[in-house]
């Protein structure tokens, strides 16, 4: 059995515990396009021959272009920040007011790998004014991931990675892709989104247009499956899908024991057979029934 890969970033709502459930929905294709690729535990899990994988995240996407075109120079200049003198909370600081001050874009990467690995639980949040403004996490000594690093290196080489909107996403696909969306999910209660992943946020307006999105590809012949929480408000919004529903521990408490099971929804919207399919498919199935009663 092939062994699952990790991320090489910490990423709340990642889906590595989920890649093996959603792979069965993910049907066979040449391309697999993510509008919402976060850290990417889907792309380096399935084998497919090529990868479209967005983010509306510039730093997310600019950290990964680097460690695509230069993983060798970045894992030498990114190990440096993962020393006893980096886990403290004053150094974090200092460094997240240097991310923030910063306008070059490798040194951005490199730091934020740091903040990501050093700060709370792998949030990754900006205010309003767009600055990173995830705390200290107090661990003990933060991993750093320089196997994960080289293993997305090399998979990246099958990739192009973009930073614009899901929706200039959705408008060019190509004709030989699957997607697969793992937008910012609906919140479970009016407390429970408190983290803005972009300045622009994901609202519940959001949310309907990219149903809305989703079915407008489906009629086009392209699979798309969707995962979220699972509510009264996604059902509703993800009507013209199948749905399967799934049980996930997930939650942002550091403590084991603040972790609970949360229900979640896949949504598949997948093109139906066209005549021509069908009219074409007819001599297989008589064949492999000729064969059967030999």
């Amino acid at each position: 059995m092939k062994k699952k890969q990790r991320a090489f970033l910490k990423w709340a709502g990642g889906k590595y515990n989920l890649v093996d459930a959603l792979s069965q929905y993910l049907p066979k294709a040449r391309c697999l396009v993510e509008p919402f690729v976060g850290a990417g535990s889907v792309f380096l899990n399935t084998d497919y021959e090529h990868y479209q994988l967005n983010d509306i995240n510039q730093d997310l996407i600019s950290l990964y272009r680097i460690v695509k075109a230069q993983p060798k120079q970045f894992i030498d200049d990114a190990r440096a920040f993962f020393v006893a003198s980096g886990n403290q909370k004053e150094s974090y600081f200092s460094l997240r007011q240097r991310f923030n001050d910063s306008n070059d874009s490798y040194e951005r990467a490199v730091l934020f790998l740091y903040l990501n690995r050093h700060g709370y639980n792998g949030l990754c949040r900006y205010n309003l004014s767009g600055k990173f403004n995830v705390p200290f996490g107090s661990y003990k000594k933060p991993y750093f991931p320089e196997a994960e690093l080289y293993f997305f290196a090399e998979k990246a080489q099958k990739a192009e990675f973009y930073c614009t909107s899901y929706q200039q996403v959705f408008a060019q696909v190509p004709s030989d892709a699957v997607m697969y969306c793992d937008p910012p999910y609906v919140p479970l209660s009016k407390t429970a989104s408190f983290t803005s992943y972009a300045r622009e946020g994901f609202n519940l307006d959001d949310q309907a247009q990219l149903a809305n999105l989703a079915e407008s590809a489906c009629r086009q012949g392209t699979t798309v499956l969707i995962s979220n929480h699972d509510t009264t408000l996604t059902r509703k919004i993800y009507q013209q899908a199948k749905l399967y529903p799934i049980q996930v521990g997930r939650s942002i408490s550091q403590k084991g024991h603040g972790r609970k099971k949360v229900a979640e929804i896949f949504a598949l919207y997948q093109p139906k057979l066209r005549t021509a399919d069908v009219i074409n498919a007819v001599p297989k199935i008589q064949q492999a029934r000729r064969l059967q009663q030999t």
